[in-house]
C-alpha cells in the first residue's frame, strides 16, 4: 500500500496536479494529456510514472493506447489522513467567529454602542 506521503509528494508538483485535475474530468490517454497540458510526451510520460507509482492513476490498454485514470484509493486515505486537521480548523475558526461576533457587539449597534 502506498502511503499519505508518496500521493502528497506526487501532488506537491503542480504539472502533476494539472494532470489529476485533467483525470479528474475523464479518463484520458496520453496523447489527450499531452494537447490539453500543451507539454511533450516524454514530459507527461514521466509526470504520470511518478503518479501511477504514488498510486494516485492507473492505466489500461484500449486498442493500442493506455487509457489513464485516477484511483479514488489514494484521496479517501489522504481525506482520512486530513481530517483531524480539518476538524482543528473548523473548531478554531469557529472560535474566531464567537470572537468577532462578540468583539462587534450587537448588530447594527454604532462604534458608541448605541442602536443607530
Amino acid at each position: 500500500m502506498v502511503g499519505v506521503v508518496d500521493v502528497l509528494s506526487a501532488l506537491a508538483e503542480p504539472t502533476r496536479r494539472r494532470i489529476a485535475e485533467a483525470l479528474r474530468l475523464r479518463e484520458c490517454t496520453v496523447s489527450e494529456l499531452v494537447a490539453s497540458l500543451g507539454m511533450s510526451q516524454p514530459a507527461v510520460s514521466k509526470h504520470l510514472r511518478v503518479l501511477r507509482e504514488a498510486g494516485v492513476v492507473t492505466a489500461h490498454v484500449r486498442a493500442q493506447q493506455r487509457v489513464y485514470r485516477l484511483e479514488p484509493g489514494p484521496f479517501r486515505e489522504l481525506d482520512a489522513w486530513l481530517a483531524p486537521y480539518r476538524r482543528l480548523w473548523t473548531h478554531h475558526l469557529a472560535e474566531l467567529e464567537r470572537h468577532l461576533d462578540a468583539a462587534s457587539g450587537p448588530a447594527g449597534a454604532d462604534e458608541g454602542g448605541r442602536q443607530g
